[in-house]
């Protein structure tokens, strides 16, 4: 079944590395969906602060930058530099820049077809009437592996144990913040990819969205 049958709208959720952002990208192709990694907002909004020498400290100032964003044509590459990966984090804990990009991520998840959004509070906040909705986990030590094969592969250099402390200190900073905290929706259908491959998952996703179709 297509998405010309409906508007969908796939949830993705789960810790850094736990593979949502390529499955996430393997649905939105299958059934031909936009794609939304929302994280890479946060990103693009602390690299506009930092391109115009803006504080990274001052909420409005932050929260206006967020709203004046174009949701397409995100660069993962440009965006995922680590410089830009610690400021996204310090602007993203302001409850005014969440507010600014989750309603531009709404906006993006209500185009006519419907999208596939990926993220942290996909399902719990942004799109909680999500079609269908999962969160995809695996271990941290399995995550870190991904990591580090990740960066080494692009001929960058980075030590296993420091991504793993650095996975670790992430996750409990999202999962312990009070605003949109990491957590899978009640609803949502686990996919702990510690022991699968992309294929299997995206099967099992697929299997499980094309039901969430038919009914």
């Amino acid at each position: 079944m297509t998405s010309q049958a409906k508007h969908i709208v796939i949830a993705v959720d789960g810790p850094a590395a736990a593979g949502k952002g390529t499955l996430s990208r393997k649905l939105a192709v299958h059934y031909g969906l936009k794609h939304l990694d929302t994280g890479l907002t946060y990103r693009a909004t602390a690299k506009a602060l930092l391109d115009r020498g803006l504080p990274l400290d001052d909420e409005g100032v932050a929260a206006e930058t967020a709203r004046a964003l174009d949701l397409s044509g995100l660069d993962r590459t440009v965006l995922s530099v680590h410089e830009i990966g610690e400021a996204a984090s310090r602007v993203a804990v302001m409850p005014q820049v969440r507010q600014a990009l989750v309603e531009a991520q709404r906006a993006f998840a209500g185009s006519a077809s419907g999208a596939v959004l990926d993220g942290r509070d996909i399902g719990t906040v942004v799109c909680p009437d999500a079609l269908i909705k999962f969160y995809v986990t695996a271990s941290p030590a399995v995550r870190a592996k991904r990591r580090h094969d990740e960066i080494t592969g692009n001929g960058g250099s980075a030590d296993l144990a420091s991504i793993q402390a650095d996975i670790e200190k992430r996750d409990a900073r999202d999962s312990e913040r009070a605003d949109s905290p990491l957590r899978p929706a009640a609803d949502a259908h686990l996919l702990d990819t510690t022991e699968m491959g992309i294929e299997a998952a995206f099967e099992a996703a697929r299997r499980l969205v094309d039901a969430a179709l038919e009914r």
